[in-house]
């Protein structure tokens, strides 16, 4: 109850203070992001409505500043976002994935919103969220269109055997609106979903795509850590224990049909299936334990890449026990996924 009240309070505040105008500029709002994000690392939850806080504010910055050049939107439209941001499971600092959905395709609408992708785009690193490497951006005219060039694209990620493809597809089942119609991205959703009803094999494809998972731990029992470099002695927190989770909860709710993105919510969903919530018991505590192993020393954390590395020795005997059986419970995880998605055990 203490902590709801908490985030609750904090959520009115930043809702006050965004309503007072309390961030006009870039300059405004990365200084505000400075101040007060490790006031909301209490909790998961905390942190990204935080995250949410800043990230639709940029928009609003954004879209002013576009208005002013091209005058009104032309047409409706959605601003989502994806990976960590989309799964609402953000670290203090959390990289660009994000696209655009206009409801027309015409010349006007694709100059309105590729711009505005662009400025969201500017305006998110100003403020202290690192460009995306594989540039899985709204300034990407790959993820900035039109309903209608959405649909055809999912259509065509579909019948592509490339691996990219696949990916692509994952990831945007991972897609959160955060601005405008969330309509428009639980019909593309539906998409994907549909073809699976007359194409169940491509299941099996998109599992292909995610089932290669890094070692953390070796024939011994012993962590397989970095030797060399800055992370030395440490354990990639991301692929080696997040994905196998993740990728568990994105596989069974795409075959469910289930559009929430958060792998905590997704897992309340499946759990309602009595054929899951056996295998899928201890799912949601090493879920959450996860999650706080990440926040460990986070004040000592400067730059992206940080937050996805856990060093060794920093841990309690019982801690490294406990890490070691979640990793392999990872694992156990993506192993009944391949038996219910090959087999339909």
């Amino acid at each position: 109850m203490i902590q709801k009240t908490i985030i609750s309070q904090g959520s009115k505040r930043m809702e006050r203070e965004s309503m007072d105008g309390h961030c006009k500029t870039y300059q405004d709002l990365k200084k505000y992001r400075d101040q007060h994000i490790l006031e909301h690392v209490s909790s998961n939850d905390a942190l990204n409505r935080f995250h949410d806080f800043i990230l639709k504010n940029v928009f609003d910055i954004a879209l002013r500043s576009i208005i002013d050049e091209f005058g009104s939107p032309p047409c409706g439209y959605t601003w989502f976002v994806m990976g960590s941001a989309g799964r609402f499971e953000q670290a203090v600092i959390s990289d660009q994935d994000h696209g655009l959905i206009y409801e027309n395709a015409n010349h006007e609408s694709k100059l309105f919103f590729e711009a505005l992708g662009k400025e969201i785009t500017t305006g998110l690193h100003f403020v202290g969220y690192p460009y995306c490497e594989g540039n899985i951006m709204s300034s990407n005219p790959k993820w900035c269109k039109s309903i209608e060039a959405w649909e055809h694209q999912i259509k065509t990620w579909m019948e592509s055997d490339t691996w990219e493809s696949i990916r692509y597809l994952l990831m945007f089942y991972d897609a959160r609106a955060v601005v405008g119609n969330k309509e428009d991205v639980t019909v593309l959703k539906g998409i994907v979903c549909n073809y699976i009803d007359d194409h169940p094999e491509f299941l099996q494809r998109l599992m292909d795509n995610t089932m290669h998972l890094k070692k953390a731990i070796g024939i011994f029992g012993q962590f397989i850590v970095k030797n060399h470099g800055p992370y030395t002695g440490s354990i990639h927190l991301k692929d080696t224990c997040f994905f196998p989770y993740i990728n568990v909860m994105r596989l069974l709710s795409i075959k469910e049909k289930i559009m929430e993105t958060s792998t905590l919510v997704r897992l309340s969903h499946l759990l309602t299936f009595p054929r899951y919530d056996e295998a899928l018991v201890t799912f949601e505590e090493n879920f959450k334990k996860l999650l706080e192993y990440r926040m460990m020393n986070h004040e000592e954390k400067k730059e992206y890449d940080d937050f996805h590395y856990l060093k060794i020795s920093l841990l309690t005997p019982e801690q490294k026990k406990e890490l070691k059986r979640i990793i392999k419970d990872g694992k156990r995880f993506h192993q009944y996924v391949q038996c219910v998605i090959r087999k339909g055990c």
